[in-house]
């Protein structure tokens, strides 16, 4: 069967998994160099945990100089790549605790933000903008953390699942839609991918995973709106495909590892 996904989706979510499956590495990267200010550390860069008592953490970064800058500020994106702060958090070098930053105008910009047990675990990332006396603003570095909200992890549970038409004649290229319901304790954003596997009439398989979305998309996906827990794919099938029942095995996947239910569904192709 030929799934069609768009290429630039499939590329991003390779990027996701590589990303996601570094739980080792910490290291900031420093994407942007200035001779008039050097990055010299950003933080944080390790693992944190969810503390209900204090859920605020520091966010910082030092520079070799700071004579030639105006204002720096941060972006904080979650491991669902959603974006923590509403707006540009400025980083200060001001000397208040209330802040994080210690001492004042040693060229180490802080300031702090809240992190909450809801919030999805995974890797973090942190982007460092810098503008400078000439007023050019500039992404300086990325820092990135793995959150840990301690929360206990629930295996997400699928349900509902549509393959429309499920019993087609194919003389020509056709579009089947498939979905799925996935619910989560954890909460949607806990969800790292939906999939079906597909089997074909003969019981082989090439185990390849058919990622399913709930962003929107109608035209490309058939998914009618976004982040209402309801995945979707578009099929396309063709005169060239085996004729047959196939099974597609229905399936999805938290941040945390844990695997839900499976549902078959079975597809006539005649």
């Amino acid at each position: 069967m030929k799934i069609k996904i768009l290429e630039m989706i499939a590329l991003n979510l390779i990027l996701l998994f590589i990303l996601i499956g570094c739980e080792k590495e910490f290291d900031n990267v420093i994407v942007n160099s200035n001779p008039d200010y050097q990055v010299k550390m950003v933080t944080p860069s390790d693992s944190i945990q969810y503390n209900p008592v204090d859920s605020l953490i520091i966010i910082r970064i030092a520079f070799n100089s700071a004579q030639n800058i105006r204002s720096v500020y941060c972006d904080v994106y979650a491991a669902d790549n959603s974006k923590l702060n509403t707006s540009p958090l400025s980083l200060l070098d001001n000397g208040k605790i209330a802040n994080g930053d210690s001492v004042a105008n040693d060229g180490s910009f802080a300031n702090k933000i809240p992190l909450s047990k809801t919030y999805p675990n995974g890797i973090y990332n942190i982007k460092y903008f810098v503008t400078d006396n000439s007023n050019s603003t500039n992404q300086v570095a990325l820092g990135t953390f793995k959150f840990d909200n301690r929360q206990s992890n629930f295996a997400p549970i699928i349900s509902n699942d549509i393959v429309d038409p499920d019993t087609a004649i194919v003389t020509d290229t056709t579009i089947i839609l498939t979905s799925i319901n996935v619910i989560d304790q954890n909460g949607l954003s806990d969800i790292l991918i939906v999939y079906f596997v597909v089997y074909k009439p003969d019981g082989t398989t090439s185990g390849t995973q058919n990622f399913m979305f709930d962003d929107g998309d109608l035209s490309q996906h058939g998914d009618q709106f976004a982040r209402d827990g309801i995945y979707s794919l578009l099929v396309q099938i063709t005169s060239a495909n085996d004729k047959g029942t196939y099974k597609l095995e229905f399936r999805a996947k938290d941040r945390g590892g844990k695997l839900s239910n499976i549902i078959n569904h079975s597809l006539l192709i005649q």
